[in-house]
C-alpha cells in the first residue's frame, strides 16, 4: 500500500504534524549512532558518507524550525547524538574531514541554521568533547576552496552557527568576504544570479537558496549586520510580486529549471517573508502569503511522492530518477523542510493570524519579468511561462529540457528525454526540435544567440524573440506570443534558416495519457470525450487532466501526430501523450513555422477541461500583424 498522508494543512500545528509524519519515517533508515541515514542504494558524483550526511542534515530546515518556536519532536534525540559520533574523528560514523569544494560543505548551512535557531535543544545537551568536535569539524571548511556560487552561504551559515556557540573557530572576516561576494551576483528587482557565470534564474534564485537565505540571514544577523539585512529585506519584498507569479490558483508551482526534486521547496520564499517580517509589499497581504505557501504543501499532498515506508523520494510528481542530476542522493530530496520555517514563528505571528487568501486579483494576467527572460500568464486558467535566454554555463544532465524549452507549465509539467532514439524518446513538449537523420536523433535548443522582450505596439503585448544555432550552417529565429485575456492560446512563430534537409518536431505540452479506464487514450476525436488524434496540420488530446492542441496556422503543410512518449519522460505523470506537428525542410531554404499551442487544465476536483473548451478549441488565435508583417517580408 502507498504511504499517505492524511492533513487539511490549514493551521501551525498541522504544519508542525506533517513535518513529523515525514521525520518519524527516517527512524528506522538511522544509523545507531545516528549520524548517518541511508536511504537508498543509488549514488552521486560525491561519496556515500557524504549523501548519508546529507541524509542526516537536511531534515535539520524543518526540526531545527519546529524546535525554534517551542515545538517538540520526540526523536529530536537522534539527532543529538548523530552530532555527536558524526563529528568525532575516533567514531565509525564519523563524516570525514573537510575538502576543497566538498558535498559537506553544503549541509554546513543546514546545521549551521539549526545550532542558530535552536541551541538549547540541539547544543546543549551534547557533552564538552561533543562541542569541541562538532565545532572543529564545521570550522574546518573555512580555508577550503568552494564553488563562486549560491555554496558561499553555506559557509556563512556555519559561521552563523559557530558565533552563536561562542566557538573559536567563528570566523568573521571570512564571513564578510563570503557576503561580499555573494552580493556581487544581484542583478535587480530582487533577482541575484547563482554566481558570476551564465543566467540561470531559476529557484535558486528564490526558494532553494539566495532569496531564502537572505532572509534567514536578515532574520539572524538584524542586530549584527542591520545595514545588510535591511537590504535582503527589502530586495525580498520587490521580488515577492515577480515570484507570485510562478503559483496556480492550486498551489502548483511552475516546474523549471534544476532540483525539481526538492519538491515544496519551491514555495520556502513565501515561509521566509514571513520569518523576517518583510513589510509586504501591495496587493500582498499575510493572508495572501500563508495561502502560497499552504495551497503549495497541498497539492503536494495530493501526489505519490513517498515510498511505501514514507521515505521522500528522488523524483518530482513520482518517484523517477531520468530528470535528476548527479548530485541528487536519497537524502537530496529533504531540502523540501526548509518550507516548514513558519514553525518557528509565534502562534501570534499575523501569517498564523491572518485568513488565508487567494492569489490577490490586482496581480496582471500576464507579465513580463525582463530579468529572468520569462512572460508568465494565468490565461484562461492556465499558469505558465514562455521562456528564451536562460541557459547552464555547465554540464547538466537535461539542461537542454530544464532551461532551453519554449514553455513551462505549472499543471502539465515538462518532459525530458529518456534515450535518442526517435520521436518518443525527445521529451520533445515545447520545443521546435530539428533532425538531419530523419528522425533518429534531434536536437533542441540549448544555448541561445541572443534573447529580448519586445513590446509590440498595435497592443501592448511583450513578445519574447530569440535566436539559436542549431548547426553551423542552420539558425532558428523564433516569436513567442502570450494569450490574449482569457484566452486558451498562444502564439510561436518561428524562422529556420537550414543548411542541411531536415525534419522539424514542434511539440505543445505533455498530457495524462489515460483515460477513464485506465488504458492508453484512444485515437478518437478528444472533443467528443478522452481521446488522442493527429491529422494534417493539426493534433489533439483530452484526457481527465485537461486538454491540448497544436495548430498550423499558416500554410498546414506539417502532419500532426499525438506522440505516446516513453514512460517516466514528464515530471508530472509517468504515462503521458503529445501532441506534435512534423514537418521537412529542404536544404538551403527558408522556412516560416506559425503555431498555435492550445492548453486548458482541468479544474480542481473535477475530470477533464472545462466543457466550454471545444469552442475555444474551435477559435483558432491570429498572428500579430507586426509579425505577420515580417513573414511577408
Amino acid at each position: 500500500m502507498p504511504f499517505t498522508i492524511q492533513n487539511e494543512l490549514k493551521t501551525r500545528d498541522d504544519l508542525a504534524k506533517f513535518l513529523r509524519s515525514l521525520l518519524d519515517p527516517l527512524a528506522q533508515h538511522t544509523s545507531p549512532g545516528g549520524a548517518l541515514l541511508t536511504l537508498g542504494a543509488t549514488g552521486t558524483h560525491y561519496d556515500e558518507r557524504a549523501a548519508q550526511l546529507e541524509g542526516f542534515s537536511r531534515p535539520l530546515w524543518g526540526l531545527g524550525s519546529l524546535l525554534a518556536g517551542g515545538g517538540t519532536y520526540d526523536g529530536v534525540e537522534r539527532w543529538v547524538r548523530g552530532f555527536a559520533s558524526g563529528s568525532n574523528p575516533d567514531s565509525e560514523e564519523f563524516w570525514g574531514p573537510m575538502r576543497d569544494k566538498d558535498q559537506r560543505m553544503v549541509e554546513c548551512s543546514a546545521i549551521g541554521f539549526t545550532l542558530t535557531i535552536a541551541r538549547e535543544a540541539i547544543w546543549d545537551p551534547l557533552s564538552d568533547e561533543a562541542k569541541a568536535n562538532l565545532e572543529a569539524w564545521l570550522g574546518g571548511m573555512m580555508a577550503k576552496s568552494m564553488p563562486d556560487t549560491n555554496w558561499l552561504w553555506f559557509r556563512v551559515f556555519a559561521n552563523l552557527g559557530l558565533s552563536r556557540v561562542g566557538s573559536k573557530h567563528f570566523d568573521a572576516a571570512r564571513m564578510a568576504k563570503d557576503l561580499d561576494r555573494l552580493d556581487s551576483y544581484y542583478i535587480a528587482d530582487g533577482w541575484s544570479r547563482d554566481g558570476p557565470d551564465g543566467l540561470q534564474l531559476d529557484y535558486y534564485s528564490s526558494s532553494f537558496a539566495i532569496q531564502f537565505a537572505q532572509l534567514v540571514y536578515a532574520k539572524l544577523a538584524a542586530n549584527d549586520d542591520p545595514e545588510r539585512s535591511k537590504k535582503y529585506k527589502e530586495r525580498a519584498a520587490r521580488f515577492a510580486l515577480d515570484f507570485a507569479h510562478y503559483f496556480d490558483d492550486q498551489g502548483r508551482a511552475i516546474p523549471f529549471g534544476r532540483s525539481s526534486t526538492y519538491r515544496f521547496a519551491q514555495a520556502s520564499f513565501w515561509g521566509a517573508l514571513a520569518y523576517a517580517d518583510v513589510e509586504l509589499p501591495a496587493p500582498l497581504t499575510w493572508g495572501a502569503v500563508k495561502g502560497y505557501l499552504l495551497r503549495n504543501l497541498r497539492w503536494w499532498l495530493t501526489q505519490p511522492f513517498l515510498s511505501g515506508d514514507g521515505i521522500v523520494t528522488i523524483g518530482f510528481g513520482y518517484p523517477n530518477h531520468n530528470m535528476t542530476e548527479n548530485y541528487n542522493s536519497p537524502g537530496s530530496p529533504y531540502w523540501c523542510c526548509k518550507a516548514f520555517l513558519p514553525l518557528a514563528l509565534p502562534a501570534d505571528h499575523p501569517f498564523w493570524t491572518s485568513a488565508e487568501e487567494g492569489i490577490p486579483a490586482a496581480l496582471p494576467e500576464t507579465v513580463a519579468l525582463p530579468h529572468p527572460l520569462h512572460i508568465i500568464t494565468r490565461a484562461g486558467g492556465h499558469t505558465f511561462l514562455l521562456s528564451s535566454g536562460q541557459m547552464c554555463a555547465y554540464p547538466l544532465r537535461h539542461s537542454a529540457a530544464k532551461y532551453g524549452k519554449l514553455a513551462y507549465s505549472a499543471p502539465f509539467g515538462f518532459c525530458m528525454p529518456v534515450g535518442i532514439g526517435g520521436i518518443e524518446e525527445l521529451g520533445g513538449d515545447s520545443t521546435l526540435a530539428l533532425s538531419d537523420d530523419e528522425g533518429e536523433t534531434y536536437r533542441v535548443r540549448r544555448a541561445v544567440r541572443g534573447a529580448e522582450i519586445q513590446v509590440l505596439e498595435s497592443s501592448g503585448t511583450p513578445v519574447l524573440h530569440s535566436f539559436w544555432d542549431a548547426w553551423a550552417d542552420t539558425e532558428v529565429e523564433t516569436w513567442l506570443v502570450p494569450p490574449t485575456a482569457g484566452s486558451l492560446w498562444h502564439v510561436r512563430v518561428h524562422r529556420v534558416k537550414a543548411g542541411r534537409t531536415l525534419r522539424a518536431a514542434e511539440g505543445a505540452f505533455a498530457l495524462h495519457g489515460q483515460g477513464r479506464d485506465h488504458r492508453a487514450l484512444p485515437a478518437t476525436d478528444p472533443t467528443q470525450g478522452d481521446g488522442a488524434v493527429g491529422e494534417k496540420g493539426l493534433s489533439l488530446a483530452a484526457s481527465g487532466a485537461g486538454a491540448v492542441g497544436i495548430v498550423d496556422l499558416v500554410q498546414e503543410t506539417r502532419d500532426g501526430v499525438a506522440v505516446r512518449v516513453d514512460a517516466n519522460s514528464n515530471l508530472m505523470v509517468p504515462r503521458a501523450v503529445l501532441p506534435t506537428l512534423i514537418g521537412e525542410i529542404s536544404a538551403g531554404t527558408e522556412v516560416w513555422y506559425a503555431t498555435g499551442v492550445f492548453a486548458v487544465p482541468a479544474q480542481a476536483g473535477k475530470y477533464g477541461a472545462p466543457e466550454t473548451w471545444v469552442k475555444a478549441w474551435q477559435t483558432k488565435p491570429e498572428i500579430p500583424q507586426e509579425i505577420l508583417q515580417i513573414i511577408k517580408q
